[in-house]
C-alpha cells in the first residue's frame, strides 16, 4: 500500500494514524524494513516525514500457519471468501495468545482450519482486526490476506466498519444517552479501565431497548465510535449502571447465577477490501444470553426488538445529533 503524507510529522505516527493501527505495530513494520519514504527505506519510526512525501509499505508475507495448542471448542462460521472471514465467537474464548493465558485461542482454531492468514499484526494476532474480550461473544472480522487486513485497518480509523452490541444491564437507563469520556488504566486496579485524566478520548451511545418483567434489567444496544479496551463496560461503570455477570465493574449477584459477562456483538456492517461492497452480518445469541432474555423479558416484544431488519433504526435518533455535533440531553 502507498500513501501520500497530508500532515508531516513522525514517520510511526503518520503511518498509525493512515493505517488505523497501533504505534507499536507499525513499529515492526518500520524497524523489519517494511517501509519506504519518497523511495529510501527508513527503519526509524521518529524519523520526520514532510507534507506531500510518498510513503509505500510492503506488508510482510504471511507464514504458513502451525497450531500450538489442541482446540475443543466450535466456531460458527457467516461469511468467508478468499479474502475475509466473519465468525460468530462464542463466550469464554480468548481471541489471541498472551503470557497470561496458556489454553487454546482462537487463533489456535484459526491455524487448526489452515486458514491462511494476514501478518500485518505481528506473528502472535494472525489475521485479528478487532478483538472481543473472553466472557464477550458475537460477530468477528478476521483478514485472511495482508491487503484485506489494511483495508479493514482504515475502515475501522474512518469508522465505515463498526458494530452494534446487545447488552442486559441493571439499573435500567433513564434515557438513550452518547457518553464522551477518557479511559486509560485504573489506577486502583489494573485489570480494569476508567475514566481517567489524560486518558484517551472515548466515545459510546447508548440505546433503551426493553425493560425486564421485573423492570430491574433493561436490554440496550451500543454502538461504539472509537475501540478502546472494556470501552462499553466502563462508560456504562462511569455512569454506575452494570452488565449483568460483570463483577469485574461492580455487578453484584448471588454467586453461580450468572456465568459470565452478558454483552455480545450482534451486527457487523463493512464494505468488502476487494468488491467495496456494503456488508451486514448478524451473529445469533449464545444459548446463555439467549435463554436468560427469554426467562426473564416478553419473548413477543423481544423478537420484534431486535430483529435485525429494523435493528439500525434504533440508533437514527442518535445519529441525527451526532450529525449536528451535539448530543441528547443524557451526555456525560
Amino acid at each position: 500500500m502507498e500513501f501520500r503524507v497530508e500532515e508531516g510529522g513522525r514517520l510511526d505516527r503518520v503511518l498509525a494514524q493512515a493505517m488505523g493501527e497501533s504505534r507499536n505495530q507499525v513499529e515492526r513494520l518500520i524497524k523489519g524494513g517494511h517501509v519506504a519514504v519518497d523511495g529510501q527505506k527508513v527503519q526509524k519510526g521518529g524519523a520526520k516525514v514532510k507534507q506531500g512525501s510518498l510513503i509505500r509499505v510492503q506488508l510482510p508475507q504471511p507464514e504458513e500457519a502451525k497450531s500450538h495448542q489442541p482446540v475443543d471448542f466450535p466456531i460458527e462460521r457467516l461469511y468467508e471468501d478468499e479474502g475475509i472471514l466473519v465468525i460468530s465467537k462464542p463466550p469464554g474464548v480468548v481471541v489471541h495468545p498472551a503470557p497470561s493465558f496458556q489454553g487454546p485461542t482462537l487463533v489456535d482454531w484459526l491455524q487448526t482450519q489452515g486458514i491462511r492468514l494476514s501478518t500485518l499484526n505481528g506473528q502472535e494476532r494472525h489475521g485479528i482486526v478487532h478483538r472481543l474480550d473472553k466472557e464477550t461473544s458475537g460477530v468477528m472480522v478476521i483478514a485472511k490476506e495482508n491487503r484485506a487486513h489494511a483495508h479493514l485497518a482504515q475502515q475501522l480509523q474512518n469508522r465505515t466498519m463498526g458494530r452494534y452490541y446487545l447488552a442486559i444491564i441493571t439499573p435500567p437507563l433513564k434515557e438513550d444517552l452518547i457518553i464522551e469520556r477518557p479511559l486509560g488504566r485504573n489506577p486502583r486496579n489494573r485489570l480494569k479501565m476508567g475514566v481517567v485524566a489524560g486518558g484517551r478520548y472515548a466515545k459510546s451511545a447508548f440505546k433503551k431497548l426493553l425493560p425486564s418483567s421485573n423492570g430491574r434489567e433493561e436490554l440496550i444496544a451500543a454502538k461504539l465510535f472509537t475501540g478502546r479496551t472494556h470501552q462499553i463496560r466502563a462508560h456504562l461503570a462511569s455512569i454506575q449502571r452494570h452488565i449483568l455477570g460483570d463483577s469485574l465493574y461492580g455487578f453484584k449477584s448471588q454467586k453461580g447465577t450468572i456465568g459470565r459477562v452478558y454483552l455480545h456483538a450482534y451486527i457487523l456492517y463493512l464494505v468488502h477490501p476487494y468488491t467495496q461492497e456494503p456488508m451486514r452480518f448478524v451473529a445469533p445469541l449464545a444459548p446463555d444470553m439467549a435463554e436468560y432474555l427469554q426467562t426473564h423479558f416478553d419473548v413477543e416484544s423481544l423478537d420484534a426488538t431486535i430483529d435485525p431488519a429494523t435493528f439500525e433504526r434504533h440508533f437514527a435518533h442518535l445519529d441525527r445529533w451526532l450529525r449536528r455535533d451535539t448530543a441528547p440531553t443524557g451526555q456525560t
